[in-house]
């Protein structure tokens, strides 16, 4: 049985982390440093680190934070944000990172999915795709949810995985820090349509949540969450504690 993973992830903006409601409204939280590290200490399974204005504002992810975060931590970290060519693959690789996520600039240009995992390996290379519905159909968003690109969701992130994506990371603008549970229709669809691992973001208010997410779609690989957990709501002890529980099998420190 595939163990299923706990991901907290770490909304950056001007070297801080921050979280909003369907991803507006941002409010301060902590330091990238510090919470990666408690992360990391405290069971957590992988950790997410997304520079989320680096593409809206046309610019390279700050680095300097980004090498210190990777030293604080020792589980599987995916970068993400402002990442348009091979080169900023390879600059955060060398800053730490397991894993790089891609969204704009994979939209820009669709060459650089393949690209970099034929350099770097299918398992390097991971799709974060931002989807709202538009007028009943699932729509991908670019420049961290603020642009409509108008390509049709399931189809793109197929493209992707079909171009080498190792992983797809499917954030719901919709449910994104309403805290009413994740997208199940959003991710049921996505999890039909490709054979690599799926990771669930936007929605997760309480551990039932959760539950109910690895149970009605045994497919998807992780929860993925932000809020609950830099303020404490649900312990991620706690959490994966119920999980056992309730027959999910998962990783306990």
């Amino acid at each position: 049985m595939i163990t299923k993973r706990i991901i907290p992830c770490l909304d950056v903006k001007d070297g801080r982390v921050v979280k909003g409601v369907n991803f507006e409204g941002l409010n301060d939280v902590s330091s990238p440093i510090s919470l990666a590290k408690y992360y990391s200490e405290c069971g957590a399974d992988e950790l997410v680190f997304y520079d989320i204005t680096a593409s809206s504002d046309g610019r390279k992810l700050f680095t300097d934070i980004l090498c210190e975060t990777a030293k604080s931590v020792f589980i599987p970290l995916t970068v993400g944000g402002g990442i348009n060519t091979l080169d900023d693959f390879d600059r955060v690789l060398k800053c730490g990172a397991d894993k790089v996520s891609v969204n704009s600039g994979a939209i820009r240009n669709p060459d650089l999915i393949y690209e970099a995992a034929k350099l770097y390996g299918d398992q390097c290379v991971v799709i974060s795709a931002d989807v709202k519905r538009v007028d009943g159909v699932f729509r991908v968003f670019a420049k961290g949810g603020r642009e409509n690109t108008g390509m049709e969701a399931i189809e793109w992130i197929k493209r992707c995985v079909g171009n080498g994506a190792g992983e797809v990371v499917l954030n719901s603008i919709d449910t994104d820090g309403v805290k009413k549970g994740f997208d199940l229709e959003m991710l049921e669809a996505v999890c039909n349509a490709v054979n690599v691992p799926v990771i669930a973001s936007g929605g997760a208010g309480k551990i039932e949540d959760f539950i109910t997410l690895f149970h009605t779609l045994p497919k998807v690989d992780a929860g993925l969450a932000a809020s609950i957990f830099h303020f404490g709501e649900v312990k991620i002890s706690d959490l994966k504690a119920e999980m056992v529980k309730a027959n999910i099998n998962t990783r306990i420190k």
